[in-house]
């Protein structure tokens, strides 16, 4: 079998909840060997998802945290500091969302640990970069939809702003963090050379706000208001079938003309305000308002049929209890069922990237807290008697 593109590549996960989290789960699918280091209070996620057979490991946390090893070590006691600078010794990354003076109060920082470590790719998520006045606040990604202009967007919709309903910041920010951090290791191959990278929450998710709005506003003097009109129209929203929703998106001329005779309309292929793209964009309003009240005479799957015979883009709109009963999903087995060691019977996630055809499966399923203390400290070159020194006076944790 080919191996795994980052197997042989050694990650110390210093992160939690779910931005630092689902990037090392990214790192892990693609097959590095994780070491999640949590306090001895555990990473919150452990039970922030809800309820779980065990009481100690919520099926969030399980999605976020399968694929690798659990450590646990109680940093503010020195003896725990000086074995983690150990491990460091022996892992090609380390990647924190630790705000940035208290990594450097722990010694943890890229120049205290790069120092002596040339090869060393170290890796902060931040939620506000050096410079700024917001630098060192705490961050969630709630905080950054709001500063970000994410929540504002759904104010020019729908008159109030809100957040998206998912930790979209904390996803988008992990996922282009993994990039980075792919980035860095490649260079490395090149150079010889480590990194010292930032990923900063507001910067990032602020970029994609204004690559998608600032439009007009981009030129000096600007040429019109920000905001993409149509994404930003009010009815620019699922739609309401006889028996649920569903959401059809018809771009070019010819599956607007598709949507047309759909909907038993073909008159309207000919309207001046819906003949070309540039026409439904200064007619959005009209153009959504047509869509939102065309499709409530017949069910979803009858619109399913005749819009996939026209070629016309279009889907149901799952709910969350739906969505794992999807065919398409069910047919690709992107639910795995496992057996957890604590957890008993669970549905697992599968990696989503395809090599050659397939997909990686799940990896181990997510460890109880500290359940790897013990082999990654002797990885690291403890010795068995200071491994117990370590216990005993709980600067470092093992699983009950």
């Amino acid at each position: 079998m080919t191996p795994s593109p980052l197997a042989g590549i050694r990650i110390l996960d210093l992160t939690s909840v779910v931005v630092g989290p689902s990037c090392t789960l990214r790192l892990a699918d693609y097959g590095a060997d994780v070491i999640k280091l949590e306090a001895p209070e555990g990473d919150v996620l452990r039970t922030l998802g809800g309820p779980s057979p065990s009481g100690r490991t919520s099926g969030k946390y399980l999605h976020f945290n399968r694929n690798k090893r659990a450590i646990c070590l109680d940093l503010k006691q020195p003896q725990a500091r000086a074995a983690l600078l150990k491990i460091v010794d022996a892992v090609d990354v380390v990647v924190s969302n630790i705000r940035p003076d208290s990594l450097a109060r722990l010694g943890l920082d890229a120049a205290s640990l790069r120092a002596g470590r040339p090869l060393l790719v170290h890796c902060t998520i931040t939620g506000f970069g050096p410079g700024g006045p917001y630098r060192g606040r705490p961050a969630y990604d709630t905080v950054i939809q709001s500063v970000a202009g994410v929540a504002g967007l759904a104010e020019r919709r729908d008159g109030a702003p809100s957040y998206a309903p998912l930790l979209l910041c904390d996803h988008v920010v992990g996922e282009i963090t993994a990039g980075a951090i792919l980035a860095a290791l490649f260079r490395r191959e090149r150079t010889g050379e480590g990194a010292a990278i930032e990923v900063p929450m507001h910067e990032t998710m602020a970029a994609f706000v204004l690559s998608e709005h600032l439009g007009p506003a981009s030129f000096v003097p600007a040429q019109g208001p920000a905001g993409d009109s149509r994404v930003l129209e009010p009815n620019n929203r699922p739609m309401q079938t006889a028996d649920g929703w569903m959401t059809v998106t018809a771009n070019t001329d010819a599956q607007v003309a598709g949507f047309f005779r759909g909907i038993g309309r073909p008159e309207l292929i000919e309207d001046p305000r819906f003949a070309s793209v540039a026409d439904r964009f200064r007619h959005a309003a009209d153009w959504y308002a047509l869509r939102r009240d065309s499709l409530r005479a017949h069910p979803t799957a009858h619109w399913l049929t005749v819009f996939e015979a026209a070629d016309v883009p279009a889907a149901i709109c799952h709910t969350l209890e739906t969505l794992p009963d999807d065919p398409h999903l069910a047919a690709v087995g992107l639910l795995v069922a496992e057996a957890h060691p604590t957890e008993g019977a669970i549905r697992s996630i599968r990696p989503t990237v395809l090599e050659d055809g397939a997909a990686a499966p799940p990896g181990a399923p997510s460890r109880a807290q500290g359940a790897d203390t013990e082999a990654v400290l002797a990885e690291a070159g403890l010795s068995a008697d200071e491994i117990a020194a370590l216990l005993a006076t709980g600067a470092a944790r093992r699983a009950p």
